[in-house]
């Protein structure tokens, strides 16, 4: 099991925060590909190019694989003023 947690805009746009997922040796992309299947909410909010991804807690790309046991979080970018 894969824990994948939701962080800003992502976490209100789906209401949740957090998700366990069963899949193994995937990417983050195909991770991410896999939770916009659960309905419109999901895949609007999970959309590519509008996120970021850690596994866990280290920030990397989506092409960074995801096995059983990782924590994953997926978040906008963080803007400031």
């Amino acid at each position: 099991m894969i824990k994948v947690l939701f962080f800003a805009q992502t976490r209100e746009q789906i209401g949740v925060d957090s998700v366990m997922v069963d899949v193994d040796n995937i990417t983050a992309d195909d991770l991410r590909e896999h939770l916009c299947a659960k309905g419109n909410e999901w895949a609007q909010a999970l959309q590519t190019g509008k996120l970021l991804v850690a596994i866990n807690q280290d920030m990397v790309s989506m092409v960074s694989m995801v096995k059983t046991g990782d924590e994953v979080a997926f978040f906008p970018p963080v803007t400031g003023g």
